[in-house]
């Protein structure tokens, strides 16, 4: 999937935008809600792309392992994390085909690639393997559900993006999959993303929590 190569250069440039910030700020408030990261945890940040979220664990005194398939975001992921002279492991890898052993990490974390994943029973059957007993694993992605989802969707969107290639999940998708070991789940994103200027509040998106769907889901499972 090499047109993930081509967000690469410009994909950070989202995070300035006031969109942008504001939707990192709650995906982050909602997936620490839920995994609870302890220093000198080992953990595998899957489809890590330029790294936004192995940085925040490495920041928090975990030890991590980001992983992903586009070369071009790997290269910006080791970038990012030498000029903050963070020790993180980037490797160019398929989460379908894992490449360590059974029960390496202590805890598996990944936002914003399961979009991408056409069989996320076969993923996550790979996950559990790399997993630890007791492990948290945390998956967020986008709601299909919702707004969002509407947007993603949308005959735009799905000509002119990479969202083309996506495979949407509602939250009870990811509920359904290895159902007896989900521990907790949860949405945000609520604020719309035709929302004016102004109104991209966390104010607002609290608001909206009591009668919108979220455009964004995370479920944790425990192994």
């Amino acid at each position: 999937m090499t047109f993930f190569n081509k967000e690469a250069d410009s994909y950070d440039e989202w995070y300035e935008t006031k969109f942008g910030n504001f939707i990192d700020t709650v995906e982050t408030n909602l997936a620490f809600k839920l995994f609870k990261p302890e220093k000198g945890m080992k953990i595998l940040d899957i489809g890590c792309g330029t790294g936004n979220f192995s940085i925040k664990l490495a920041q928090k005194g975990c030890k991590v392992v980001g992983i992903d398939i586009s070369q071009e975001m790997l290269k910006k992921a080791r970038q990012k994390a030498k000029k903050k002279d963070l020790d993180i492991e980037f490797y160019e890898m398929d989460v379908y085909d894992l490449d360590f052993q059974d029960e390496t990490f202590d805890a598996i974390f990944s936002m914003a690639a399961f979009e991408f994943i056409k069989e996320p029973l076969k993923a996550l059957d790979e996950i559990f393997r790399v997993a630890k007993d007791n492990a948290q694993v945390l998956i967020g992605t986008i709601n299909k559900d919702s707004k969002w989802g509407d947007l993603y969707l949308s005959e735009e969107f799905q000509k002119n993006t990479v969202f083309r290639y996506a495979d949407f999940k509602t939250l009870d998708d990811l509920k359904q999959l290895k159902s007896d070991k989900v521990v907790n789940s949860g949405e945000c994103l609520f604020v719309p993303p035709n929302a004016n200027e102004e109104d991209i509040t966390m104010e607002n998106e609290i608001k909206l929590s009591k009668n919108e769907r979220g455009g964004f889901i995370c479920v944790l499972w425990k192994k």
